[in-house]
């Protein structure tokens, strides 16, 4: 085991980080040891202290301590896209739903299709991936055009190209 110390305390290496037990199924289901969590308390605790590591896994890291999670696709699952406009038409945007039982505003700059075509975007600041689950994927669908075989996204006068694979 590859340790450092720090501060007169041993610490583990990145790699070392055990594992939580927990697994975040592709539709935002939570589960321990293979039985799902439905405590929203539990899970909104556990969304609070996710986070990501160097090689790109997911954690919880909450006490002190961390543990790796395994998530099928991305920790968050967008659950719903409304569109939302300003009366005067200022302001207009799409509010996210997600499964951590937040809302916030879409990037639009960061939707992109990837593997399946199932369409993600940026969320918690552009930390983590987040997957639009069907119902969300087609109140944003309504809004999308196509012109010479891409998509975009029109929104405050500018259109937003929709990015083919990669995150």
């Amino acid at each position: 085991m590859d340790e450092r110390e720090e501060n007169g305390r041993l610490t583990m290496t990145e790699q070392d980080i055990p594992p939580c037990f927990i697994s975040i199924d592709k539709e935002g289901r939570w589960y321990h040891k293979g039985a799902e969590m439905i405590n929203r308390e539990i899970i909104r605790l556990f969304y609070e202290n996710l986070d990501i590591d160097s090689l790109g896994r997911y954690l919880i890291h909450w006490g002190g301590e961390r543990c790796l999670l395994e998530v099928e696709d991305t920790p968050f699952v967008v659950r719903r896209a409304v569109f939302r406009e300003e009366a005067d038409g200022r302001d207009a945007r799409f509010v996210l739903f997600l499964s951590d039982d937040t809302r916030e505003a879409l990037a639009p700059d960061t939707l992109y299709v990837g593997g399946g075509d199932v369409l993600y975007c940026r969320v918690k600041q552009g930390r983590f991936p987040g997957r639009f689950q069907r119902p969300a994927y087609y109140q944003l669908a309504e809004y999308i055009v196509q012109e010479d075989g891409e998509f975009f996204l029109p929104l405050k006068e500018r259109r937003y190209l929709i990015r083919q694979g990669g995150r």
